[in-house]
C-alpha cells in the first residue's frame, strides 16, 4: 500500500523512495517504482496548482491549503495507480537491470 505523500516542502529526495529496495523481490520493486512515480507526480502537480486563487474545489479559509494538498496527493496516487505516465515502468526496469548487473 502506498504511503501518504508529504507536501513538497517536507519531501526529501524522491530517490529515497527507491533506496534500500530489495531488488530480488519483484513486488517490492514494482511498489517502490509506483511510489517513486507518485512522489514525482505529487511534486509536479503541486507546482501546477501554485499561484491559483483561493476558492474553487478546496474553498477558502484556514484549511484550504491542507485540502488542496490532500486533493493533489490523491490525484497523484490515482494517476500512478491507473498506469501513470510511464515513469514507474522505467524505474522498475532500471532497478531490475541493477539487480541483474550485480549478479
Amino acid at each position: 500500500m502506498l504511503q501518504p505523500i508529504a507536501p513538497p516542502a517536507n519531501q526529501g529526495n524522491p530517490l529515497d523512495t527507491i533506496r534500500g529496495v530489495d531488488v530480488t523481490n519483484k513486488s517490492a520493486v514494482r511498489e517502490a517504482a509506483k511510489e517513486f512515480e507518485a512522489v514525482f507526480l505529487n511534486t509536479m502537480l503541486q507546482q501546477m496548482f501554485t499561484g491559483l486563487e483561493n476558492g474553487g474545489t478546496w474553498g477558502k479559509g484556514h484549511g484550504a491549503d491542507a485540502w488542496q494538498s490532500l486533493l493533489i496527493d490523491e490525484y497523484a496516487r490515482s494517476i500512478s495507480e491507473v498506469g501513470g505516465i510511464g515513469l514507474a515502468d522505467s524505474v522498475e526496469r532500471e532497478l531490475i537491470a541493477l539487480q541483474e548487473g550485480a549478479k
